[in-house]
């Protein structure tokens, strides 16, 4: 996957239009267009990195800051108190389909377990 031709690096150069509901200097979180439940947001680094088993020491104040951002806007969207579930899959039998690292932020009803 290229920056050119990725999905998730032409969302952060608005190319492709999305539902932004955070945005800082390193960071973009955006509501995903297929919820698997009522609160469903896409957290990525603007910095492409294709999976999170490509991650290195020099990301690891990137990926500390998609961490947090992920409980912030779990307290915005008030799922805070009652839970969610943060999510990070990798390559295919992980359920990874969009190859630009990401968290999927879950909540607003119970989780079950084992995932699926």
């Amino acid at each position: 996957m290229t920056k050119d031709t990725c999905l998730f690096c032409k969302i952060v150069k608005r190319d492709i239009p999305a539902k932004i509901v955070f945005e800082d200097n390193k960071i973009l979180a955006f509501e995903d267009i297929r919820p698997q439940a009522p609160v469903h947001i896409v957290i990525i680094p603007k910095y492409h990195i294709d999976r999170i088993s490509d991650a290195n020491e020099e990301n690891i104040h990137l990926i500390g800051s998609l961490m947090l951002a992920a409980g912030n806007i779990a307290r915005s969207r008030k799922i805070d108190a009652s839970g969610y579930r943060i999510v990070v899959n990798c390559n295919k039998d992980g359920g990874q389909e969009v190859y630009h690292l990401h968290l999927h932020l879950l909540g607003g009803r119970p989780m079950t377990w084992p995932p699926g």
